[in-house]
């Protein structure tokens, strides 16, 4: 009896540490996953601040000359300078090194599309992303009353 119960033993320390293991990885994929989905949430209310921002520098000459018809025309030139003004103005750099920003505009909608480096807490070399991105857009529809 003692022979098998020593067996057993030693079979119970196997089982033990195997679920030990795997708890940490689920804690650990947890933690992990819970970070990206914060820095990309974050990112994503920059880009839409930034893309509002942009859009609203609605201005200079289509708007006095001619008027605007139905379509806004924004300016690509001032929209990236309205979407670096209000990167700098909230600090974005500190919350996201590394940040990037593109911006482009399409007729009367202005597209920012933000990408930085993913801070994880906890990192396994080569299996984890090493980006995330958002996008945000904001359109400048004038009313015709």
């Amino acid at each position: 009896m003692s022979a098998r119960h020593g067996e057993e033993a030693g079979q119970v320390t196997v089982l033990i540490i195997g679920f030990a293991l795997v708890l940490l990885l689920a804690i650990g994929v947890t933690v992990d996953a819970s970070a990206a989905y914060l820095q990309r949430e974050s990112l994503a209310t920059l880009a839409d601040g930034a893309a509002l921002a942009a859009a609203d520098q609605v201005q200079g000459s289509p708007a006095y000359d001619g008027g605007l018809g139905a379509l806004a025309p924004v300016d690509v030139r001032t929209a990236r300078a309205s979407v670096a003004e209000h990167l700098r103005a909230t600090d974005a750099q500190r919350d996201h090194p590394g940040l990037v920003a593109e911006v482009s505009v399409v007729d009367d909608r202005v597209l920012v599309r933000l990408r930085a480096p993913l801070d994880l807490p906890l990192t396994v070399q080569g299996l984890t992303a090493t980006t995330v991105s958002a996008t945000g857009s904001a359109s400048v529809v004038l009313d015709s009353e």
